[in-house]
């Protein structure tokens, strides 16, 4: 499990910054308990109805699976590399679980990954999360500068078929981003988070694990 950031039991106040180019990015402090640019405004009481919730499966499924997990987070791709297709395959879609996905940010630029994934709504969330993953080494560690990183995700962007002028919108969104910070952190505060990836199912928070430990308790639960 990644533990670049420790989040519960006080979570670290996370700062949003504007940059040149009209990115975004943290600054991580424990004694900050408010967040700008909206100084003054409890991350608590901001309003985070507007971001939408990613879901895979039958939403009567008799298991709902959260994974929390950042698009930088090296653990996280090889939970989705070496996991998560067979849970897909297995119990997503074959209607026995629940799935919901729950962005973590370590920096800025898991918040640059999943203003890219969420530039159309949604839609495409998953398809896009999973270039993320497969392509991590290529837009996070093959870059050298910021810039690259950001030149990166709105290439992949445009691959996946969003126009320039949507993804230049969606990456300069300060609003959205300074909403999603705050929503990673109202869910990360309630379920304890404290690395990534974080699984609860049913309720209940796993650590990272193989596949084959995670279909035993899937399969405990559905009896």
């Amino acid at each position: 499990m990644d533990r670049r950031t420790l989040i519960g039991g006080g979570i670290a106040a996370v700062a949003l910054v504007a940059v040149g180019g009209g990115y975004f990015y943290f600054k991580q402090d424990s004694a900050q308990t408010e967040m700008d640019p909206a100084a003054g405004e409890d991350v608590a009481a901001i309003d985070t109805s507007s971001i939408t919730e990613m879901v895979l499966g039958d939403a009567d499924a008799p298991v709902t699976l959260i994974e929390y997990a950042s698009f930088t987070c090296p653990h996280c791709k090889s939970f989705h590399d070496t996991v998560f297709h067979q849970l897909k395959t297995n119990y997503i879609d074959t209607g026995k679980v629940k799935f919901i996905y729950r962005d973590v940010f370590f920096d800025r630029y898991g918040l640059w990954a999943s203003l890219i994934a969420r530039c159309d709504g949604g839609m495409r969330f998953f398809g896009i999360a999973d270039m993320l993953y497969d392509q991590q080494a290529n837009w996070l560690q093959g870059a050298e500068t910021e810039a690259g990183i950001a030149d990166n995700l709105r290439r992949l962007g445009k691959v996946v078929g969003l126009e320039e002028a949507q993804v230049d919108a969606c990456m300069a969104d300060e609003e959205k981003a300074k909403t999603l910070v705050a929503w990673f952190q109202q869910n990360a505060t309630a379920d304890e988070v404290t690395g990534t990836p974080t699984l609860i199912i049913d309720g209940e928070s796993h650590g990272n694990m193989s596949y084959e430990d995670l279909s035993q308790i899937l399969d405990e639960k559905l009896g």
